[in-house]
């Protein structure tokens, strides 16, 4: 049986010395076991002595089977959002800090991937959050791998909003903002919000307020196929951004509503073999474990 990965695309953080080794590592690895190597432009100038092909970033998923993201989990927030549309999975080595997403190490690279490119691996789904500012069919949609967060931005007051869920009234509230979140952002700003962890194949938005002013107002988690509407109260859209990811902004016009709902693109992420969930999270938030006895 062929392997299942023959054209393998790299993307790795830019003007990272740490993530060149990292890249020259994984292109020699890769090319002796007779894999054809596409890189990202930028990435490619990280081997600027390689006898290698490059690409911009979105037609990778034209020529590969699996793309590699060398980074943080910052990088490869920004690859899902470029290549969900293209249903191309996604490999995260880490050289960031925790790396939720980003879950191979680089000491443990090289054994994973000759067992990944053997066939032993798994596969999860995980959804992106689309966000725009009104409801027209026309208006310019951002993805959210993590979350979408409405907050304060040029004033020292807070922010007045009400939301809504499926056109239902949820509140009214006065707080730095709201962080509406994925599963998979529920390890991110949202837990520092006071959120609850969710498991990331979970179909759930969590809603997180920042620093309400009305101490009864708590996270609340609801389906993932419902349609999350913001408005904010006059004379407040200048003082308020709307961010995905920590990485976009979404111009916010007064008199209209932030949406946000699912994505109708799925990120299709690579473990390998074995790869547990609630291990990752005692390893990257310092859960201790049962003593053990004698």
């Amino acid at each position: 049986m062929s392997a299942p990965f023959q054209r393998i695309g790299l993307i790795g953080k830019h003007g990272d010395p740490t993530v060149k080794r990292t890249i020259r590592r994984l292109y020699e690895f890769l090319v002796a076991r007779k894999i054809d190597v596409l890189l990202e432009n930028g990435t490619c100038r990280l081997l600027d002595d390689a006898p290698v092909s490059s690409v911009p970033e979105i037609d990778l998923p034209c020529n590969s089977d699996l793309v590699i993201v060398v980074g943080g989990d910052g990088t490869l927030l920004h690859a899902a959002r470029e290549l969900a549309d293209q249903d191309i999975p996604l490999l995260g080595i880490n050289r960031g800090r925790l790396g939720f997403l980003a879950d191979v190490t680089p000491n443990e690279m090289l054994p994973r991937l000759e067992e990944i490119l053997a066939g032993e691996y798994e596969e999860e789904q995980r959804f992106l959050l689309s966000a725009s500012i009104g409801d027209e069919p026309g208006n310019d949609h951002f993805r959210a791998f993590n979350d979408v967060v409405l907050h304060k931005w040029n004033t020292p007051r807070m922010i007045e909003f009400e939301t809504y869920i499926d056109g239902k009234l949820v509140n009214d509230q006065r707080s730095d903002g709201l962080i509406v979140s994925t599963p998979t952002g529920s390890t991110a700003y949202a837990l520092s919000g006071g959120g609850p962890l969710l498991y990331p194949t979970l179909d759930a938005l969590l809603l997180v307020p920042i620093c309400p002013h009305t101490l009864s107002n708590r996270p609340i988690v609801v389906d993932g196929n419902s349609r999350i509407e913001i408005h904010l109260a006059p004379g407040h859209a200048e003082h308020v951004q709307v961010t995905c990811d920590g990485q976009t902004h979404l111009p916010v016009i007064e008199g209209e509503a932030v949406q946000i709902r699912k994505d109708k693109h799925h990120v299709r992420l690579i473990h390998p073999r074995g790869h547990d969930h609630f291990s990752l999270l005692r390893a990257k938030l310092g859960w201790s474990e049962h003593p053990t006895h004698d």
